[in-house]
């Protein structure tokens, strides 16, 4: 797996990462954006001979009640086959309703009945998939009465009953957390460590609530990472261990040496982390 910070590689940019091979660690991309499109299915190919490639699912839909649409599965397994990725992943939320797409990631209740849907619905991606895939913890901005779990007993619960990853959006914990009112370092430690394979980080902006002296935060991926974001994404490299950490810039998108900095940002939190780490080795050693 790679060792340093990689990058969100959007449309805009595909065609300069081919011709230039900008030195990115490894790159991410949207699924969704190359299935339909066979020129820039064959500009990955090849950057996939160069980079190693994640693949993050945005229209899969595992919290839809009526399931999950199978030809795209079968679309996006075909990708897969042609770039061999080294991860896969989604979200837990749904998106779709019988013959619509809708273009967000919607919320779900935390409880017994939701769990059985996610449950049938990992099971069936991962065997069209052939491989693990990693559930991401989404933005939260409501809470659903009827939840009889927190979330990170509910992905912890998922990860038990499927056999499948979690994908650690750390600034996703750190929006919640503030939007929600829980703690965002005890979020981090209710997780099963064991079952991280991969970090997220993004930009969001801080908007006015209604009530009175109250923000929210959003997650809009279109702004640099916050201090407060990656001062989290340090405490979460203690709790889990180094793991691949993606840069997601989706909106007013920069130029691609910009996100690249934003790259070099996280790695030298992570590499302040190992310093700190290896200090403390030698005092106890």
């Amino acid at each position: 797996m790679p060792s340093r910070a990689g990058v969100g590689l959007r449309l805009p940019h595909l065609e300069e990462v081919v011709a230039r091979r900008p030195a990115a660690a490894w790159l991410e991309i949207h699924p969704e954006n190359f299935v339909a499109n066979p020129h820039a299915a064959e500009l990955l190919q090849d950057l996939a001979a160069d980079y190693p490639i994640s693949v993050h699912t945005v229209g899969v839909s595992i919290g839809s009640a009526h399931g999950v649409d199978r030809a795209h599965l079968a679309r996006v397994r075909q990708l897969i086959d042609r770039i061999n990725p080294i991860l896969v992943s989604g979200h837990v939320a749904w998106s779709t309703h019988p013959g619509e797409y809708l273009n967000d990631l919607l919320p779900l209740p935390y409880d017994e009945e939701t769990l059985a849907v996610l449950v049938r619905h990992v099971d069936e991606v991962q065997e069209a998939f052939g491989r693990p895939y990693l559930v991401e913890n989404p933005s939260s901005y409501v809470g659903f009465g009827r939840s009889t779990m927190n979330e990170a007993q509910f992905l912890t619960e998922l990860v038990a009953r499927t056999g499948c990853r979690l994908l650690c959006d750390v600034s996703n914990v750190h929006l919640s957390a503030h939007n929600m009112g829980y703690d965002a370092r005890a979020y981090l430690d209710g997780l099963p460590a064991d079952a991280i394979d991969e970090l997220h980080l993004g930009g969001f902006s801080i908007e006015d609530d209604a009530a009175p002296n109250a923000t929210v935060i959003v997650d809009t991926h279109g702004s640099a990472i916050d201090d407060a974001a990656l001062e989290l994404y340090g405490y979460a490299l203690r709790r889990f261990g180094w793991k691949p950490t993606l840069i997601e810039w989706d909106n007013e998108i920069p130029s691609f040496d910009a996100l690249l900095e934003q790259a070099g940002r996280v790695d030298a939190v992570a590499a302040m982390v190992r310093a700190e780490q290896r200090g403390r080795s030698h005092v106890t050693g």
